[in-house]
């Protein structure tokens, strides 16, 4: 079936946010658990994150061709991002942001807030579990596997589809998601989007493209034309991350 895709899909991580920054403080000090006061979708952006979303809408507002669409995981550090990003764009001033759920951030059950080092002390098995199974297949209880990401992925891509065809689109979501997006449009193996994920992580902010070309069998017409992109931080001054997420030793 011929798939009506967006002529232009951009996915971007938030900006770096209060979790990050916990995140990092934990595994520096050792500890088990990282400590954040608020839930997980209620954790904002840090002050960094923010100049990095600033930073990322100026350059979108600079672009010829802007987003006339932008769809945002409900948790604060991705709609606020998108917020940051819409307010700068000249073309389309009356642009609202909308959030889908599918698009939150992978849920991690009982290993939530937990470091590495806090889910093998806690939960050995679990952390055995991941080993034997793999992190594509790991579902941790009461949380969710890659697997689980991309099934409602799936279907928010569908509805992107139907909805947007022809139309500029930014999703403004998380890591997983970001990986997740690639596995489904480009076709991917779970052996080669975990090789992209042991490159490193993605970087806050960073914008990964897709352009529909027609009469190509890619994605369906989706030809992706950047992964990773930070040259909009570094042309404005603001510091490049690429911070583990407060639950990423899950992930």
């Amino acid at each position: 079936m011929q798939q009506n895709w967006p002529k232009r899909i951009w996915i971007v991580r938030h900006g770096e946010s209060a979790g990050n920054v916990a995140r990092d403080a934990a595994d520096l000090a050792g500890h088990a658990r990282i400590e954040i006061a608020e839930r997980d979708v209620d954790v904002p952006l840090s002050p960094l994150g923010q100049q990095q979303s600033e930073a990322l809408g100026a350059w979108f507002g600079a672009l010829p061709e802007q987003p006339d669409v932008i769809v945002a995981s409900p948790y604060i550090r991705a709609s606020r991002t998108a917020d940051l990003i819409a307010r700068q764009l000249i073309a389309r001033p009356q642009i609202t942001v909308s959030t889908d759920e599918r698009l939150r951030e992978k849920e991690f059950g009982i290993l939530d807030r937990l470091t590495r080092l806090g889910i093998e002390e806690l939960y050995p098995e679990q952390a055995e579990f991941r080993r034997i199974l793999g992190k594509f297949y790991h579902r941790p209880p009461g949380g969710e596997s890659w697997c689980d990401v991309i099934l409602r992925l799936r279907s928010m891509l569908d509805t992107i589809s139907l909805h947007y065809a022809d139309r500029c689109v930014l999703i403004v979501a998380h890591q997983v998601v970001v990986l997740c997006m690639r596995y489904i449009i480009e076709n991917l193996s779970e052996e080669q989007i975990l090789e992209i994920d042991r490159h490193g992580d993605v970087s806050n902010c960073g914008v990964t493209e897709y352009v529909t070309e027609p009469d190509t069998e890619v994605g369906g017409g989706l030809v992706p034309t950047r992964y990773n992109f930070v040259a909009p931080l570094v042309q404005a001054g603001a510091p490049v991350t690429a911070e583990k997420d407060a639950n990423v030793a899950s992930r």
